[in-house]
């Protein structure tokens, strides 16, 4: 699956709506779009053709080396955000090689990242839904949150904050995830993996 160099990029921060899981393990793709829309200038905003939020704007140095970006933040809840990322995807004309998916991933230790292009789910609803609306041929920018400990549930686990040790890291990670996003975008997967898969 190659990218296209002329249509925008949609990057997809996934998690769930609302201030009760604004600072949830399972929120740390939020975070990242919002850093970038942060870098980029840009207020999130109500997109008119689908369940989500929107900002518009370029990513890298100017003039050729800058890439046309749509931020999304999906209002639905995790489970559904294939359905507004696959309407946004045919509004703005982006081909699924050129959509990446921030999200949380319990297999790899806090704060390390791994960049890739398809593959499965491994359990995360978000991408489970955003797979079977448009298939799996998409980037993912995946944030390490390490495995739950002793008995606690998955889904117990990630829908819990990030603890008060973890916090005291997360701005610098948030902001390695959002430079590992640009790094992709403008200068292509392997460099940004070589570069950021830690």
């Amino acid at each position: 699956m190659t990218t296209d160099a002329g249509a925008p990029w949609l990057v997809v921060g996934l998690g769930n709506p609302g201030p009760g899981y604004a600072m949830n393990r399972h929120n740390v793709g939020f975070m990242v779009a919002d850093l970038l829309a942060e870098r980029i200038g840009g207020k999130f905003k109500r997109a008119q053709k689908a369940q989500a939020q929107v900002v518009e704007g370029r990513i890298g140095p100017p003039g050729p080396g800058s890439r046309r970006v749509v931020l999304v933040k999906p209002t639905s809840y995790m489970n559904l955000s294939g359905g507004p990322v696959n309407a946004l995807r045919e509004f703005y004309k982006v081909p699924v090689g050129n959509i990446v998916a921030v999200h949380d991933e319990l297999d790899i230790d806090y704060g390390t990242l791994r960049l890739k292009l398809g593959g499965g789910d491994n359990g995360h609803n978000g991408l489970k839904s955003m797979t079977k609306a448009m298939g799996p041929d998409y980037h993912r920018v995946r944030f390490g949150i390490g495995r739950p400990p002793g008995r606690m549930q998955v889904a117990d686990f990630v829908l819990k904050d990030f603890s008060a040790a973890e916090r005291k890291e997360l701005d610098y990670f948030v902001d390695r995830a959002a430079d590992a996003v640009e790094c992709l975008l403008a200068e292509g997967l392997e460099r940004a993996q070589s570069s950021y898969n830690s």
